[in-house]
């Protein structure tokens, strides 16, 4: 497989790198990850050869989110290691945004400072709970001690940018609870708050757990309650709401990678089940370090399939991701790219959408309401 080169004329394409590994899986996850941690050294040498191999099609990146997995399982030295390599063969342009995921308990002040030596300028803290029963219910191996130990080493180290991701619609947790958590979030001010609905796909652990117990997730209506509660409390609080699950303490603070995601802008996913995205191709990487790291050491990519988007495609995923955003859809840049008026096409639904208070129309753009977001998949079907 071979990437199409980048255009410059263009933004700044993003860079995802995928740690694939993790010390025990978290009962909902699905990302790709193992527990073979004697293998990070060879994936090490795999992953700087895949950042040569792309040397000639990406040139720059803004932004770059370092993802997994877990992360914060490598040391500082294998972080310096990486960002070596990102520096000789891309350039980072100014001022970039470079995130790192971590999970309390693996960190300390000096891991932090570490971390902010190489350029790390933004943290995502996976806590997800402050209740120490959710959390084993959940199979993290942190405790809500350790969470808040994280944010203090975090702040210690100097990170002012620093996000909480959140979990909610787990079971035995209702909306007192969750309001209890979003108050105990609210109480460190950080930057950035990802609130994720639980949701059970195959194979995973918890899946298997509610299966088995007969548990269920909370009905559509309850799950509604969830998703206004925190969108209100939150906003109250003085955060944008600017994705479904995403909240900003400022403009500036909005996430620029997944921005990216949600706008179509290329992206370079490097490591096992990364995903890239550029010339309206999107390509996947094999879900296996081995794979991975044998394919790449005999100078291949390591790429398990690949799609060419049709501008139908792209027009209906723009759709369904702008839908999920604030910033809604901008009618006049939708025609001009696709072809079609929203608002002539569609216009009966959208009566009705704006009549059930889903969407409104403001200078130009569809934009969602917060009940509107609360079913922002559904609004795509328009």
């Amino acid at each position: 497989m071979t990437a199409t080169s980048f255009n410059n004329e263009s933004p700044h394409p993003g860079l995802y790198i995928h740690i694939p590994f993790c010390l025990n899986k978290c009962g909902y996850c699905s990302f790709y990850s193992i527990k073979s941690i004697n293998l990070i050294p060879p994936f090490l040498s795999a992953l700087k050869q895949e950042m040569e191999f792309y040397s000639n099609h990406f040139q720059s990146f803004d932004t770059i989110y370092i993802g997994g997995g877990t992360p914060s399982l490598l040391t500082a030295k294998q972080f310096a290691e990486i960002f070596v390599a990102i520096n000789k063969f891309y350039k980072i342009e100014s001022p970039a945004e470079i995130t790192i995921e971590v999970n309390p308990g693996d960190v300390s002040v000096e891991y932090f400072q570490s971390l902010r030596s190489l350029g790390i300028n933004r943290l995502n803290i996976g806590i997800q709970s402050f209740d120490d029963s959710l959390l084993k219910f959940l199979g993290r191996r942190h405790s809500e001690k350790d969470a808040i130990e994280a944010i203090d080493a975090a702040r210690t180290a100097g990170f002012t940018n620093i996000g909480i991701d959140l979990i909610y619609g787990v079971h035995h947790q209702d909306i007192k609870l969750w309001k209890r958590t979003l108050q105990k979030t609210l109480s460190f001010f950080p930057a950035h708050i990802s609130c994720y609905q639980l949701s059970l796909e195959v194979r995973t652990p918890l899946n298997k757990k509610y299966g088995a117990e007969g548990i269920k997730l909370p009905k559509e209506e309850q799950q509604t309650k969830f998703f206004l509660a925190t969108s209100e409390k939150l906003e109250n609080a003085g955060y944008i709401h600017y994705e479904v699950s995403n909240f900003a303490r400022r403009e500036n603070l909005k996430s620029r990678h997944n921005m990216k995601y949600w706008q179509h802008v290329p992206y370079l996913g490097l490591g096992p089940a990364a995903h890239s995205f550029l010339n309206n191709k999107r390509w996947w990487n094999k879900p296996s370090v081995k794979n991975y790291s044998k394919e790449i050491a005999q100078n291949k990519m390591p790429v398990e399939s690949m799609e060419k988007l049709t501008a139908q495609q792209l027009q209906l995923e723009t759709l369904f991701l702008n839908l999920r955003t604030k910033a809604g859809i901008n009618l006049e840049h939708y025609k001009a790219k696709y072809g079609a008026d929203l608002f002539v096409d569609k216009r009966t639904i959208i009566d009705a959408l704006i009549k059930n208070k889903l969407v409104e129309l403001k200078n130009g753009f569809l934009i969602p309401t917060r009940t509107g977001l609360a079913v922002a998949d559904s609004l795509a079907l328009i």
